[in-house]
């Protein structure tokens, strides 16, 4: 009857499965059952009869012994010496991740968990998939950061020298990466740990350096004089990338006048001096006013010329903007005048603190309506807008405050010195109403750029700074962005938006840590001296020495007097050495000039966090476009940030962060902080959607235990049920199994295709559903529960009991390297407790899932899904009580679905047929007529089973009749079932069995 399902094309069946019941429910509670004496003494005398399973696999690893099992693991199968071992294979097949450098700045915390679990379980992976992985862990080693830590450490830092700053900050970082390391280690994670690349290297120093000078050369790097973002704090400029916003700045915003000194001509009739007239300003940052040189309207506008009802005055603002000022002045305005924002042009204005400045009306395009008066105030040495309208007016574009954030002396004598955040602002406005220009002074809350480093506000000051040209480099980046898959498709368009945005990249840094920009300068001119042959020989001393011979060794040595003469100068003593240094976002940028091997030298997959779109991403974009015209890496993978498990912000007042050494090793109090294992934080990760924000706290991490545990349950009854087991010699083949045994390797089969691809896909959360799934579903509820009898009751060689032995064997096998990249620990403590396998290489050494394509039978689920709808509907028709004490007739009209039945029982009826087995009940009788007779005490329950031929082509409806009746049969004192003719005598299988043992 097989060719049921041999021949048959593959049907879709709607089944589900029902509630599970079977010899010893749970083996370990038959002591504790309440059964009477007699009986309690007859199951005691077959209880040796009996293979109950047997495993020293726990169920459970509670308190320490949870991390002490998986450090012993982890020296057992090798986990440090795994990269090495996989890199020495002969294979052809490669794949890098190139890792992002984490920054070496402090402790390690759940964000490195969630990044680094994630690239191992993407190395796991595609390591037993046969490929040489290529995966040298990095770290950022230079910046800000790290040198404000380094120096918080010291006494009288202030007057270390530089040399003594980087010796400082060099031993801050290291000492952090050590702790990093070790912390990465513990979570398993296999890397080339003797390779590692730090950005202070001096080869990585000098391959940086090169990729500057290909981009010099090239054009994409030069020097001017610009507004950049400016860190008074930290005394240096910052790229974009490095500044975080404060949402609740206040900010000191003040309405002020500056009186019209030359009408615009046309509009002479509508002024005609008689009444003074002002155009009305509005700005956040009064303390920029000295540095005004013109005042900015929108051409296309209207404006309108009003008159003050509480002074008489004339004021010039847009026309959307007149309701909104006169509310805020607490005044009421009559429009005298409209006009367009073009008939402004040759106007100007007197400078409101400044006698004798004349600030002109200039038109621009970056003036809007939503806030303030439509008349933008402009100082170009502080705003990115305000420079692009000096440039092409020719106005002055000098910068009255320095480094620190103070006023020079240029600002004038009660300027001079002041910060010109605090001091400085109050006393440009207490200037403005002095001169008769404030008209009002409130706080205006807004979001305002902040240095992500000190947490300091951030200013805009011209400086002269070392910039990309990434206008010139942005086309073609993103032109090969698009041949870059992204994952999730989302980011690309957010890291193409913020391409588009960025139309420079100030690299330089007012600060000593770091790789200095190798440039010279003419001590009386000021002059830049760079070139080919300058670079070159700075990188010749940098690849041996450090970027410490830059401040350590005398400029005779770093510039030649070749070069000096080359470039029309003299004497070498006459240059001096350039104190920038390059953005560390240049130092990481260019980590794949140093890391990936090969002449393409580009990654399969580099997989960080979302603030990488703007950062490491990009960077390395950039660079690498600039230099070779292709993207660095084949795959973005992008994930989230971590968050309390209810959404917020980690912090530390609130008390929700989360430790990665307290989740694994557990806290003080071990009650409160109980230890879970490194295994446990891997699990969060593959669970989680990390394309979203990461929760992570006490109710997520007990949670993923519990998952763990009940894996571990599923895993132990495998283990347990392999005693005197050996797959090599005992293992039965496919064709001559017990149907549901083909249908589970079936199963198998189509559950390690799914998994393989969900990895495929870094849909790691899909791996874990598809993993519980099929271990709760399938293997627990469903196939173990059936199996028990065979496992237990059959004789101990039986062809029967082999064929589940088989199954659960390759289950076994196939589960174990499913979630082996996600949970290392677990699956390795696996294979040193497999029964048959007393020196197995380990689950990582011998490959990926080997799910035989031969197993694939379409048509036999058809039997077994067949088989569970009616049995489905006998367990409902008895709701609650035990199958095994029932005997079911079912009744099938002639047709495919009475075929395949018959496959599972030839006979009639049956106590041991496969039908019965996947019934549990007592006896299946299997009909395709309803008996004439049926007793008063039968349960009868009608059903229907719905088979869609070729693909939905064909339908077929078959109904069923299952007619359920107490059985007459008392229950076997061996096997538990009711298939005995007495209480104290087992029934004929048990008797068989017994007889074979010669145990009676």
């Amino acid at each position: 009857m097989l060719r049921a399902w041999q021949a048959a094309p593959r049907i879709r069946l709607r089944a589900r499965f029902g509630a599970a019941c079977g010899w010893a429910r749970s083996a370990h509670s038959e002591a504790n059952s309440r059964q009477p004496a007699e009986e309690s003494r007859h199951d005691s005398q077959y209880r040796d009869t009996v293979l109950l399973p047997h495993s020293r696999f726990a169920a459970q690893l509670p308190g320490l012994l949870q991390p002490d099992t998986e450090l012993e693991v982890q020296q057992k199968s090798g986990f440090l010496e795994l990269y090495s071992w996989q890199r020495q294979r002969k294979t052809k097949q490669e794949f890098c991740l190139h890792d992002g450098p984490p920054y070496a700045n402090g402790h390690p915390h759940v964000g490195h968990a969630l990044n680094k679990i994630l690239k191992d379980i993407t190395n796991r992976f595609h390591m037993m998939r046969g490929y040489k992985v290529h995966y040298v862990p990095g770290w950022d080693c230079h910046g800000l950061p790290i040198e404000l830590k380094a120096l918080s450490e010291v006494r009288g830092a202030e007057n270390l020298s530089p040399v003594e700053i980087r010796q400082k900050a060099k031993e801050f970082a290291e000492r952090a990466i050590e702790k990093q390391k070790a912390a990465f280690i513990r979570w398993g994670i296999m890397a080339d740990w003797a390779n590692c690349y730090r950005t202070f290297d001096p080869k990585y120093e000098a391959n940086q350096l090169r990729v500057f000078h290909k981009m010099y050369d090239k054009g994409f790097i030069y020097q001017d004089y610009k507004p950049v973002f400016w860190s008074p704090s930290a005394k240096t400029a910052l790229a974009e990338a490095e500044l975080e916003y404060n949402e609740q700045h206040v900010s000191r915003s003040v309405y002020m006048k500056f009186p019209l000194q030359k009408s615009p001509p046309k509009l002479a009739s509508v002024i005609d001096g008689s009444s003074p007239t002002s155009v009305l300003v509005w700005t956040t940052q009064p303390w920029t006013v000295p540095a005004n040189q013109a005042v900015c309207y929108m051409p296309d506008a209207e404006y309108s010329v009003v008159k003050c009802a509480t002074t008489g005055e004339r004021f010039i603002l847009a026309t959307d903007r007149v309701e909104s000022t006169a509310a805020v002045l607490d005044t009421q305005f009559e429009v005298i005048s409209t006009c367009k924002g073009v008939d402004l042009a040759d106007g100007s204005c007197a400078h409101p603190t400044i006698p004798g400045r004349v600030s002109p009306l200039l038109p621009a395009n970056h003036v809007t309506m939503a806030k303030g008066t439509g008349l933008v105030h402009t100082a170009p040495a502080h705003g990115m807008e305000d420079y692009s309208v000096a440039s092409h007016h020719q106005l002055s574009t000098e910068c009255f405050v320095d480094e620190s954030g103070r006023f020079t002396e240029a600002a004038g004598p009660e300027l001079k010195n002041k910060n010109v955040l605090n001091e400085g602002n109050e006393t440009v406005i207490k200037m403005l109403q002095a001169a008769g220009s404030l008209l009002k002074e409130e706080k205006y809350v807004h979001s305002y750029p902040y240095d992500w480093r000190t947490k300091k506000p951030m200013i805009i000051r011209a400086s002269k700074q070392w910039f990309v040209n990434t206008e010139d480099v942005k086309a073609t980046a993103q032109e090969v962005l698009k041949k870059v898959k992204v994952i999730p498709t989302s980011a690309m368009n957010r890291l193409l938006e913020m391409l588009d945005r960025r139309t420079f990249w100030c690299i330089s840094r007012q600060r000593c840590w770091g790789v200095p920009i190798p440039v010279f300068y003419q001590k009386d001119t000021g002059e830049s001296l760079i070139n080919s042959e300058t670079i070159t020989d700075v990188i010749k001393i940098v690849e041996q020495q450090g970027t410490d011979a830059w401040w350590t060794l005398p400029i005779e040595q770093l510039l030649s007097k070749e070069a000096v003469a080359k470039a029309g100068g003299r004497d070498v003593l006459d240059y001096v050495k350039g104190q920038d240094v390059l953005d560390i976002w240049f130092d990481s940028g260019t980590s794949w000039a140093h890391v990936l091997e090969g002449t393409e030298q580009r990654a399969d997959v580099c997989l960080e966090g979302k603030d990488q779109l703007g950062g490491w991403f990009q960077s390395s974009l950039l660079t690498s476009v600039a230099t070779r015209k292709k993207a660095p890496y084949k795959t973005l993978v992008v994930h989230g940030f971590t968050l309390g498990e209810k959404g917020e912000k980690m912090s530390k007042s609130i008390g929700n962060v989360v430790d990665p050494d307290v989740v694994i090793n557990g806290g003080e109090d071990h009650t409160k902080d109980p230890p879970y294992g490194a295994d446990v934080l891997r699990w969060w990760v593959a669970e989680s959607n990390v394309f979203t924000e990461v929760l992570i706290g006490p109710v997520v991490l007990n949670a993923a235990r519990d998952d763990i545990n009940k894996l571990r349950n599923t895993l132990r009854f495998m283990l347990g049920n392999m005693a005197g087991f050996n797959p090599e010699t005992d293992s039965i083949p496919p064709s001559e199994m017990y149907i549901v045994d083909q249908y589970m390797l079936h199963l198998l089969q189509d559950y390690g295709s799914k998994v393989t691809e969900a990895y495929k896909g870094y849909d790691y959360s899909k791996v874990v559903r598809l993993l519980q799934a099929f271990c709760s579903r399938n293997l627990s509820t469903f196939y173990f529960s059936i199996i028990k009898d065979r496992l237990y009751c059959e004789e101990e060689k039986d062809p029967k009991r082999r064929s589940c032995q088989t199954v659960l064997a390759e289950a076994l096998d196939v589960v174990v390297r499913s979630f082996a990249p996600i949970l290392p620990h677990l699956a390795e403590e696996v294979f040193q407790h497999l029964p048959y396998k007393k020196d197995s290489e380990g689950v990582f050494r011998t490959g990926w899932i080997n799910a035989s394509s031969g197993w694939k039978k379409p048509g036999i689920e058809e039997a077994i899904e067949g088989a569970c709808a009616v049995r489905e509907s006998f367990l409902g028709s008895i709701s609650g009580k035990n199958a095994s004490e029932y005997e079911v007739i079912i009744v099938i009209e002639p047709g495919l679905l009475f075929e395949l039945m018959e496959a599972l029982q030839v006979e009639e009826s049956s106590r041991v047929s496969q039908l019965n087995e996947i019934m549990m009940a007592s006896q299946t009788t299997l009909l395709s007529e309803i008996p004439k007779e049926t007793p008063a005490d039968a349960n009868i329950v009608k059903g229907n089973f719905l088979i869609n031929l070729e693909g939905g082509d064909i339908r077929e409806e078959s109904s069923y009749t299952v007619i359920a009746l107490p059985t007459t049969k008392a229950k076997c004192p061996r096997c538990r079932r009711y298939t005995s003719d007495s209480s104290s005598t087992p029934c004929p299988r048990c008797l068989k069995v017994i007889s074979g043992k010669g145990s009676t």
